[in-house]
C-alpha cells in the first residue's frame, strides 16, 4: 500500500514538472510535455488549448488536429478540453529499445491558420520489467587443473528498462570455490564474470551449482535468475584463444543478403578433441540475432536481411569460442552500417486549401508540407522548390516543415485553377527526389463590374407601334463567376414630358430586352434619351450604365391642317359666317394677281410635311390657278364681263408620305368694281348663307347695320380732316409777316411754334406693289417734290431767297446761323398688304 502510494506521488511530481516545462516551451512555438509509459488510452498528457493560448471554440472552428510519423497515432485532441491525451497504451522499450531518452513527436496543426506547433512528449520507463537471462540455465565446463583466480565471463541478463528501473547489480550463490566479480563495459554496461576462488579437484566433486542473480534499481525490485553447472574436467592445458579481442568491419546498408561480413579466429594448441573449436554468440540483442549468423564451424557471420541505416547504424555481437575440453575465450565483433542515398525525400500534405478567393493578400498559406529524407549527412539534405509560372512560393516553417503562400494577389479572371507541383530533392550524388501536387481552385469575388458590348446605343422606332413592342436588346457581360456574373438591368430614373420615364419604356431584368409601353407618337417626342444600368449579383453589387438614344421615326399619320381659310365649323354661323369666308378681287385684276393664300401645316416631319397644293374645283375654270407649293390663288387671266361675281374654288392640300393623306380649303371670291356692288353681293351671300327656316328681315337688318356702321365711319374721318385743317390754318396766322428774315419764300411753308421756324421740304414718291410679295417698297425722287408745295424757281428765273432787298445787305455775315437748321433725309420702309392695290399712292414725308 505504501508502495503504491511513493508511485502516484511520482507519477504526480512528474505531470507538475511537465506542465512547467509546456508553459516555458509554448513560447517558443513548441511543447514539451512527458507521461509514463503503459498510461491507458485516453490519460492526460498536458493542455494544449491554454498552452498554446486557443479558445476551445477555436479549436473546433479552425479545424485542429495531431499528426505524427509512421503508421500508429499515440497522442489525440481532445475536442471538449483542448487537452492532449494518449491515443494508445504506450509501451517504452518496443518504441525505443535503442536508444536511452523516449521522445515521441507530434504535430499540432491549426488547419484555419495553417500554423504547425512541435510537440515533444518524453515517455518516461516505469519498472515493468524484471531482468531477464537469455539462458536460464547456464553450463561451464572447468578443469581441474584451471588456477585460482582465473575468471570465466557469463551471461549477461537483460532488463529492457531505463535509468534505475535497469539491471543495477548481480549476486552468485551455491559454492565456496567460485566468487562474482563484476567488470564495467565500455558502455556503462556490468559483465559479470565467475572468479575460481578454490582449487578444484574432480575426485571430490565433479559438478558445482551456482545460481546468479541480477537486480534492477527498481520500487519494488525485480530480480532475474540463472542456474549455472559447473563441471570438472580432466586436466586440459590450452583454451582456445581469437586472434583479436575486438573485430570491426564496416559495411554499406545496400549490402546484398546472404555476404559474408566478417569471419572470427580462435586456436586451441591440443590435439584431438580438446583442440577442435566451436563458434557460439554468447551475447546479441534480439535485432541483431534476426540479421546475422554465426557458423559455429568456420566463425563466418553472414547477413541473414537486408541491412537499413536508418533502423540500425551499428550492431555489437560478443562470439564466444569453445573447445572441446570446454575451454573458451571471447570476442567482440562491432558491426558498423554505412549509409547510402537509398530514400528518396517524401513529401507529406499536412493541411491544404482546396479553394482560395482570389482577394487574399499576399503571403496567405495555402498548404503546410512536411518533408524527411530519411537518410543522414548529405544524403538526408533536402531542397525545396516549385515549379515556375506560379504566383506562389516556399517558406521554412518549423524543422522540417514548409508552407506554400501566394507571392501575388490571384486574379480569377486570369487563371481559375492551379496544380502547383513542390519538388523535393536530396543531396545525395545521384540525387533522388520526389514531387507532390497540390490542386488549388481560385474562388471569385465581386471585382469586375458589368461591361456593355457597346458604348452607347441607338434605336429606331416608327411612331403609333403597338404597346410592348420590342425596341432593342442591350447585353453587358461579367468576367466573374456564378453569382457574381449574373447580370440583371434596370432603368436609371428620369421624366420624359412631365411623366416617369419607366411609363414609357421598360427593360426586362434577365434579358436585358428594352420594350415600348405605350404607343408613341413623333409630333410629340421625337426621341427618348435613357440610361440603362446592368448591376451583377455580388454583394456589395456592382454596376455600370450605357445610354440609349432611341429616335421616333415620323410615319404619315397626320393629314394636312388648313389654318386659312378656316374651316366652316370653326366659322361661326349665319353672316358671320358667310363674311369670314370671302375673298375680294377687282374685276379689272390683270392676270397673276393675288387674289387669297390658303395656309396649311402638317404635324409630321420630313417628306411626310411635304405639302401641294392644286385646284380641285372651281365655278370658272380656267379663271383661277393655285401655286403648286405656295398655295397662292392667283388669277390666271384677266376677269371678264360674263364672268360671275362670285366664285366658289375648291383647294386639294395633299402632303407627300405614302400612303398620301390631304384635306380641302373651300374659298369664295366675289369680283367687284364698286362698294355699291361689293355690298350687293355680300348681302346676296349672306342671304344664301342663311338658315332655310331663318325670317328674311334678319339678314336684311343685319346688312343695314353693316351699311350704318361704314357711314358712320366715313363721316368721322371727315370730321378728323376738317379738324386738321383748321389746325394747320390757325399755325399759319401766329406767324408774323415780317418776323423772318428768309424773304422770297411763301409763309405756308414755314411752321413756327414758340418761336422756332423749321423749314420744310417735301419729297414725292411712287408706291410699286407687287403682286408676288406681301411686301412693297417705296421710292423716293429728290428731284420732285409734292404738289403740295410750290417748287423751286427754275435758274432762269431767279427770285430774292431773303426778300427783295439787296441780298449783300440781308443775309448775316454767318453764312450758317446756329438759330436755323437746314436738312435734307430720304426715307425709305417698307408697307405690307394683303390685297394687290391696282393704283400708285402718293404719301408725303416731312423731315
Amino acid at each position: 500500500m505504501c508502495a503504491a502510494g511513493r508511485r502516484w506521488g511520482r507519477r504526480q511530481r512528474a505531470l507538475l514538472w511537465a506542465v512547467l516545462l509546456a508553459a516555458w516551451e509554448a513560447a517558443w512555438g513548441q511543447l514539451r510535455y512527458s507521461v509514463p509509459e503503459e498510461m491507458p488510452k485516453g490519460s492526460f498528457v498536458g493542455d494544449v488549448a491554454k498552452d498554446l493560448g486557443l479558445q476551445l471554440t477555436e479549436i473546433r472552428d479552425r479545424g485542429v488536429r495531431i499528426v505524427s510519423e509512421g503508421s500508429t497515432q499515440y497522442f489525440a485532441l481532445h475536442g471538449k478540453t483542448g487537452h492532449l491525451v494518449t491515443a494508445e497504451r504506450i509501451d517504452r522499450e518496443q518504441l525505443c529499445r535503442l536508444v536511452e531518452k523516449c521522445v515521441l513527436r507530434c504535430e499540432l496543426i491549426v488547419e484555419g491558420e495553417m500554423q504547425v506547433y512541435g510537440i515533444q512528449v518524453e515517455i518516461t520507463d516505469i519498472n515493468d520489467n524484471a531482468p531477464t537471462f537469455k539462458e536460464v540455465e547456464l553450463e561451464e565446463r572447468m578443469s581441474e587443473t584451471t588456477a585460482t583466480g582465473s575468471r570465466f565471463p557469463l551471461a549477461e541478463a537483460h532488463d529492457p528498462d531505463s535509468g534505475r528501473n535497469s539491471l543495477q547489480s548481480y549476486e552468485l550463490s551455491g559454492d565456496e570455490h567460485f566468487s562474482l566479480a563484476v567488470q564495467a563495459g565500455p558502455g556503462g554496461d556490468q559483465r559479470p564474470e565467475l572468479v575460481l576462488a578454490k582449487a578444484l579437484d574432480r575426485e571430490e566433486a565433479a559438478f558445482h551449482e551456482l545460481v546468479l542473480r541480477a537486480s534492477d534499481g527498481g520500487d519494488p525490485a525485480r530480480t532475474g535468475t540463472a542456474r549455472i553447472r559447473v563441471t570438472v574436467l580432466d586436466a586440459n592445458d590450452n583454451a582456445p584463444v581469437f586472434s583479436q579481442a575486438e573485430y570491426t568491419v564496416r559495411v554499406p546498408e545496400d549490402v546484398p543478403v546472404a555476404s559474408v561480413l566478417i569471419t572470427v579466429t580462435a586456436t586451441d594448441a591440443d590435439e584431438g578433441p580438446n583442440g577442435h573449436v566451436k563458434y557460439s554468440l554468447k551475447k546479441v540483442s534480439e535485432m541483431a540475432l534476426n540479421i546475422f549468423h554465426l557458423d559455429s564451424g568456420s566463425g563466418a557471420i553472414t547477413l541473414m536481411q537486408s541491412l537499413d541505416f536508418e533502423e540500425g547504424d551499428s550492431y555489437e555481437l560478443e562470439v564466444q569460442a569453445r573447445d572441446g575440453g570446454g575451454l573458451s575465450d571471447t570476442a567482440k565483433v562491432m558491426i558498423s552500417v554505412t549509409d547510402i542515398n537509398d530514400n528518396a525525400p517524401v513529401i507529406s500534405v499536412r493541411s491544404a486549401l482546396s479553394e482560395i478567393s482570389e482577394d487574399a493578400p499576399s503571403g496567405t498559406v495555402v498548404a503546410l508540407l512536411h518533408v524527411r529524407d530519411r537518410d543522414s549527412g548529405a544524403n538526408g539534405e533536402v531542397r525545396c522548390s516549385l515549379d515556375g509560372g506560379v504566383p506562389f512560393r516556399l517558406e521554412k516553417s518549423y524543422e522540417d516543415y514548409y508552407r506554400v503562400v501566394t507571392a501575388r494577389e490571384l486574379d480569377r479572371e486570369q487563371v481559375s485553377e492551379y496544380n502547383v507541383t513542390v519538388r523535393a530533392a536530396d543531396g545525395g550524388s545521384p540525387a533522388l527526389q520526389s514531387s507532390a501536387v497540390l490542386a488549388l481552385r481560385v474562388l471569385d469575388v465581386n471585382d469586375n463590374a458589368p461591361v456593355f458590348l457597346e458604348e452607347r446605343y441607338s434605336a429606331r422606332l416608327a411612331e403609333n407601334n403597338a404597346a410592348g413592342a420590342l425596341v432593342l436588346t442591350v447585353r453587358a457581360t461579367d468576367a466573374d463567376w456564378g453569382q457574381n456574373a449574373r447580370v440583371r438591368y434596370r432603368l436609371a430614373e428620369g421624366r420624359v414630358r412631365g411623366a416617369p420615364l419607366s411609363s414609357y419604356v421598360s427593360v426586362q431584368a434577365e434579358t436585358g430586352a428594352l420594350y415600348a409601353l405605350r404607343s408613341l407618337d413623333y409630333e410629340q417626342l421625337r426621341e427618348l434619351q435613357l440610361c440603362v444600368r446592368a448591376e451583377d449579383g455580388g454583394a456589395p453589387a456592382l454596376s455600370s450604365n450605357v445610354s440609349v438614344r432611341l429616335l421616333i421615326v415620323d410615319e404619315n399619320d397626320n393629314a394636312p391642317q388648313v389654318l386659312y381659310p378656316a374651316p366652316a365649323a370653326a366659322a361661326g354661323s349665319g353672316a358671320a359666317a358667310a363674311w369670314s369666308g370671302v375673298e375680294l378681287a377687282p374685276r379689272w385684276a390683270e392676270a397673276g394677281a393675288l387674289v387669297a393664300k390658303v395656309v396649311a401645316v402638317d404635324a409630321d416631319a420630313g417628306q411626310n410635311a411635304w405639302l401641294s397644293y392644286e385646284l380641285a374645283k372651281a365655278t370658272e375654270p380656267g379663271l383661277f390657278r393655285v401655286g403648286l407649293h405656295s398655295g397662292e390663288v392667283r388669277t390666271a387671266r384677266s376677269p371678264l364681263a360674263r364672268d360671275a361675281a362670285r366664285h366658289s374654288l375648291l383647294v386639294l392640300v395633299r402632303d407627300h408620305g405614302r400612303p398620301a393623306l390631304s384635306a380641302t380649303a373651300t374659298l369664295s371670291v366675289v369680283l367687284a368694281e364698286s362698294v355699291a356692288e361689293l355690298l350687293a353681293e355680300l348681302g346676296s351671300a349672306a342671304h344664301e348663307a342663311a338658315a332655310p327656316g331663318e325670317p328674311a328681315a334678319s339678314l336684311t337688318r343685319w346688312l343695314v347695320l353693316a351699311v350704318a356702321a361704314v357711314s358712320c365711319l366715313f363721316v368721322a374721318f371727315l370730321l378728323l380732316l376738317l379738324a386738321l385743317r383748321l389746325r394747320r390754318c390757325h399755325r399759319q396766322q401766329l406767324l408774323p409777316p415780317d418776323s423772318g428774315a428768309l424773304r422770297g419764300v411763301p409763309v405756308s411753308h414755314f411752321v413756327g411754334i414758340d418761336g422756332v421756324r423749321a423749314f420744310l421740304q417735301s419729297y414725292s414718291h411712287d408706291v410699286s406693289l407687287t403682286a408676288d410679295s406681301r411686301k412693297s417698297h417705296l421710292r423716293f425722287s429728290a428731284a420732285s417734290c409734292c404738289d403740295t408745295l410750290p417748287a423751286r424757281p427754275p435758274p432762269d428765273e431767279p427770285a430774292p431767297l431773303l426778300g427783295d432787298g439787296d441780298p449783300a445787305g440781308a443775309l448775316p455775315s454767318d453764312p450758317a446761323p446756329s438759330s436755323v437748321s437746314f436738312s435734307g433725309q430720304i426715307f425709305s420702309t417698307t408697307l405690307s398688304c394683303d390685297s394687290a392695290l391696282p393704283f400708285p399712292r402718293r404719301v408725303l414725308c416731312v423731315s
